[in-house]
């Protein structure tokens, strides 16, 4: 193990927790505080973070070096998923395929007139192909496809620096 890696792996899992609230701090600010309504796909985006989050936090606790290599593991794992969402919600911004969601705001067909009024006065979902917020000429979602996959790498080597400091006596 070379020597950042070996002065950085301990604090792994706080980086992981930091980086967690931080974007599910962004989501939450910018929902409530600057009023950018979140689509379904933004929503299910959020759940990974929260998982890995909530495994830091517990991988912190252990004093099993297997078993904070293992909760790493899982935090890499929620990330790919959260990567892979991401991923999809860019192609339905795009236009490259239809959300796996129901968050374009249709109206069914074959309502009863009574469910035809409910779902016309109801407050439409925001559409998951309307981008709400860019930066730099790209949408959030594209950022954090790269941060998925970012922290999904992070996570594996801090699993694989923890799994060796694993002593064998």
């Amino acid at each position: 193990m070379n020597e950042f890696a070996e002065r950085l792996y301990p604090y792994t899992a706080a980086f992981i927790l930091a980086v967690c609230a931080v974007a599910l701090g962004s989501a939450y600010t910018a929902q409530y505080w600057f009023d950018l309504e979140p689509c379904e796909l933004c929503l299910y985006q959020r759940v990974p973070y929260a998982i890995a989050g909530f495994l830091s936090i517990v991988a912190m606790q252990m004093k099993v070096m297997r078993t904070r290599s293992l909760l790493l593991s899982l935090c890499a794992v929620a990330f790919v998923v959260e990567a892979g969402l991401a991923f999809h919600h860019v192609g339905v911004e795009q236009h490259w395929w239809q959300a796996f969601t129901s968050c374009s705001g249709d109206i069914k067909t074959g309502l009863s007139l009574e469910e035809l009024k409910t779902a016309l006065l109801a407050k439409k979902p925001k559409a998951c192909d309307e981008i709400t917020w860019q930066i730099l000429g790209l949408s959030i979602t594209v950022y954090n496809v790269v941060l998925g996959l970012a922290m999904a790498a992070f996570s594996f080597a801090g699993a694989r620096w923890t799994a060796k400091k694993v002593t064998y006596a």
